[in-house]
């Protein structure tokens, strides 16, 4: 098979390396890949805004099976030009992946259905904002309606913070994506995320995940795409895995009655409230970094179920996992989740790989001329170690961080004490 993977974070590293393990022996091309897939496959450069080259491309070069990882080129359609062209392609139509293209969409879709969310409001002006700002108070949460790369999200503290940060959206800081702001109830809990792979009939969750939005230890700091993550969560409870993967089903199934069949993966953002789980978010995709924990830990060929969900049998997929645990810490770029240098030298990987149970994942990597990894994006590289518990993984991984350097390198220090301290392991 000859398959082709877009998008070039830790994610795709991570599907890429997963692939390479399949009993299919894939050939495989990443579009633009990164330092770390370029050693499992081959590197190409296609637009991904663009679905009707990216379906020219894959039709000119014989490619059989293509998997969209980031959200950007689900929103535009491209899966539905490839299927269109009878290309099998893993990922949500764009009817589909506008429950993450509109974070308005997800939620009056769930207000329809009875999906358990926090209460909302829609506005596209200072005066409405203030208006529903001075009837609820705060804290509240504030969102860019649109794709903002992780970065649309305001936890505000007081009513003049929330005015600030729907004032930013509408003064186009998001660009489009914050013409229409959400103005959100915040919710008191712990936060973990399920992933779930569904053809639009079956729905099969993973492993719950726990990730780390802000950019400093304590939580503290502006939000992120992700410092760092681990899997499972130890705080979620039989209870409570049955309540998300009800609420996943529940949501595939509203999905396909409005005459939408979501195929791909599922991403629930929840918050485990004293009433039980609540809706945070929906992606449409695998998370990053979520991935990385998540697909180190699973057993099944990555493949035959990608493929099991293309054909509409899900059913006769049973997922298996390892009896383990993963860990992973994010390297950033000096000044990550705002403005960063590139090109800066990175050193230790091979160091780092070397310990047991680690695998570096690389997100914004390049080769320099002299084929040597530099640091091309904010998030440079995911260092991900699985063990037999959390103690021994987050030992392993923060040994292998040790190893690595690159100018600036900044990272939390505190990624996996939530999960020692739920297990009882310290």
């Amino acid at each position: 098979m000859r398959v082709l993977v877009l998008g070039g974070g830790g994610r795709e590293h991570a599907i890429v390396t997963a692939l390479s393990r399949s009993h299919h022996a894939p050939e495989i091309f990443c579009s633009p890949g990164n330092g770390g897939t370029a050693a499992l496959g081959t590197n190409v450069s296609i637009p991904e805004d663009d679905p009707v080259y990216v379906a020219e491309w894959v039709e000119r070069n014989a490619i059989d099976f293509v998997i969209v990882g980031p959200e950007a080129p689900l929103v535009v359609g491209t899966a539905d030009i490839l299927a269109a062209d009878g290309v099998p392609v893993f990922g949500p139509k764009a009817a589909g992946a506008h429950l993450e293209g509109s974070k308005a969409y997800a939620k009056e879709l769930m207000e329809r259905h009875g999906i358990p969310t926090g209460r909302y409001r829609l506005v596209q002006t200072n005066e409405e904002a203030k208006e529903y700002l001075d009837e609820v108070g705060a804290p509240v949460v504030v969102k860019a309606d649109g794709l903002a790369a992780g970065k649309g999200v305001t936890v505000a503290e007081t009513v003049s913070d929330a005015l600030g940060a729907v004032r930013q959206s509408l003064d186009g800081h998001f660009g489009p994506a914050g013409d229409l702001v959400v103005i959100e109830e915040y919710l008191e809990g712990p936060e973990c995320s399920l992933l779930a792979f569904t053809d639009g009939d079956t729905v099969l969750p993973m492993i719950p995940v726990q990730d780390h939005k802000r950019a400093y230890d304590d939580d503290k700091g502006p939000n992120t795409g992700g410092m760092g993550v681990y899997a499972p969560v130890p705080v979620v409870d039989e209870a409570a895995y049955a309540a998300m993967t009800s609420i996943l089903e529940k949501t595939v199934a509203a999905l396909k009655s409005e005459g939408v069949v979501y195929q791909g993966v599922l991403y629930g953002g929840f918050i485990l409230t004293a009433d039980g789980p609540k809706v945070l978010e929906f992606n449409v995709r695998f998370g990053d970094p979520e991935t990385q924990v998540i697909l180190p830990l699973l057993e099944t060929d990555l493949l035959d179920v990608m493929m099991a969900v293309t054909e509409g049998r899900l059913s006769e997929v049973e997922l298996a996992w390892r009896d383990e645990v993963a860990l992973s810490v994010v390297l950033a770029s000096g000044g990550y989740p705002g403005t960063y240098p590139k090109g800066k030298p990175i050193r230790g990987l091979e160091e780092a790989g070397e310990i047991e149970g680690v695998t570096v994942y690389h997100a914004g990597t390049a080769m320099d001329a002299g084929g040597r990894p530099v640091t091309s994006g904010g998030r440079v590289l995911n260092v991900t170690a699985v063990a037999p518990t959390f103690i021994e993984a987050r030992d392993r991984a923060y040994r292998a961080v040790d190893a690595i350097s690159f100018e600036d390198m900044h990272f939390r220090t505190d990624i996996g004490l939530k999960a020692i301290r739920a297990r009882g392991e310290a």
